[in-house]
C-alpha cells in the first residue's frame, strides 16, 4: 500500500525544526528585527544549478501569532494585500487540515505570469502554527499556454507567539520558477525580495482585524471544519510535482536577455 501525499506529523517536526534551526544556514540579511537565511548547499552539490531554499524570520511586535495565521489563510483578504496575484482559488478538500490550491502571479516584463497548483497542510498548536505546501498534480489543472507552471518543492510558514499581541514569524521557500531564468538569477533574487514581502504580510496582519469585521467575521474555515464547503477529494487522485519532470510550456517567449544575466 502507497504513503498518502498528505503531510504527516514527522513532515511537520522536520519543517519546524528547519525554521528553527541555524546549522548549515548562512545569514544573508539582518535588520530592523528581519533576518533572511540561505541553506549552505553540501560540499558536493553544484551550487549554480540548485535553488536555494530560503528562510525569512520577522520579530512582530504589534499582532497576534493567531492573526497572522488567519491572514495566511484568507483567500478572500489576499486580494487586498498580495500586489502581484492574478488569481487564485481553493479547489478541492483532502483532510480536516489539507486541501488542494491554484495560485498565479504577475512576473515583470519580459517573463511570462507564473502558477502554481499545491497541496496546503496545517497544523496548530497551542502557541505555534505551521502551514506547509508543495506542487502537485491534478488531472484537471494541467500547465497551459498562458503561464509557466512553476514548482514549490516545499514552501511554509512556522508562527510562534511570544505574547497576546506578538510573535516570531518565519517564511521558508525552495521553489523553482521553471522557464528561462538563470538558476543564479532567481537566488539572487529571491534574497532581495524576501524581506519586501515580508514587511507587506505584516501590514496585512495589522489592518486584518479591522478588515474582518467587516467581512464575515465568523467565517474561518480553516479553524471551523464544519465552515469547509469545499468538495472533498482522494488525495490518491494527486501526485507530487517533481521541478525536473514539469516540462516548461512555452517558456522560450520570455526573451533572450534573460539568458544573458550574468
Amino acid at each position: 500500500k502507497m504513503s498518502s501525499i498528505l503531510p504527516d506529523e514527522a513532515v511537520f517536526a522536520d519543517f519546524r525544526r528547519q525554521c528553527l534551526s541555524t546549522d548549515n544556514w548562512a545569514n544573508k540579511y539582518d535588520s530592523s528585527g528581519m533576518q533572511v537565511w540561505v541553506e549552505v548547499p553540501a560540499k558536493n552539490e553544484n551550487r549554480g544549478r540548485k535553488i536555494h531554499k530560503i528562510k525569512c524570520k520577522m520579530v512582530i511586535k504589534d499582532v497576534s501569532a493567531a492573526t497572522m495565521y488567519d491572514v495566511l489563510h484568507d483567500g478572500q483578504y489576499r486580494r487586498n494585500w498580495d500586489p502581484t496575484m492574478e488569481d487564485s482559488y481553493d479547489i478541492a478538500r483532502l483532510s480536516a487540515n489539507a486541501d488542494v490550491g491554484y495560485y498565479s502571479w504577475r512576473c515583470p516584463k519580459p517573463l511570462k505570469n507564473r502558477d502554481v497548483l499545491t497541496l496546503r497542510s496545517w497544523k496548530v498548536t497551542d502557541d505555534e502554527y505551521i502551514i506547509v505546501n508543495f506542487s502537485i498534480k491534478h488531472p484537471k489543472y494541467p500547465p497551459t499556454r498562458n503561464f509557466v507552471r512553476a514548482v514549490s518543492l516545499l514552501t511554509g510558514y512556522f508562527i510562534k507567539a511570544t505574547g497576546p499581541s506578538s510573535c516570531i514569524f518565519i517564511y521558508l521557500s525552495q521553489a523553482d520558477p521553471k522557464g528561462s531564468i538563470p538558476k543564479v538569477v532567481v537566488n539572487t533574487a529571491t534574497q532581495l525580495l524576501a524581506p519586501r514581502v515580508m514587511r507587506c504580510v505584516h501590514k496585512a496582519g495589522q489592518e486584518y482585524s479591522a478588515w474582518k469585521q467587516e467581512n464575515a467575521p465568523q467565517h474561518k474555515p480553516w479553524l471551523h471544519p464544519d465552515q469547509n464547503t469545499l468538495p472533498t477529494m482522494d488525495p490518491a487522485e494527486l501526485s507530487i510535482q517533481r521541478a525536473d519532470s514539469l516540462e516548461d510550456v512555452d517558456a522560450r517567449e520570455e526573451g533572450q536577455d534573460i539568458e544573458d544575466s550574468p
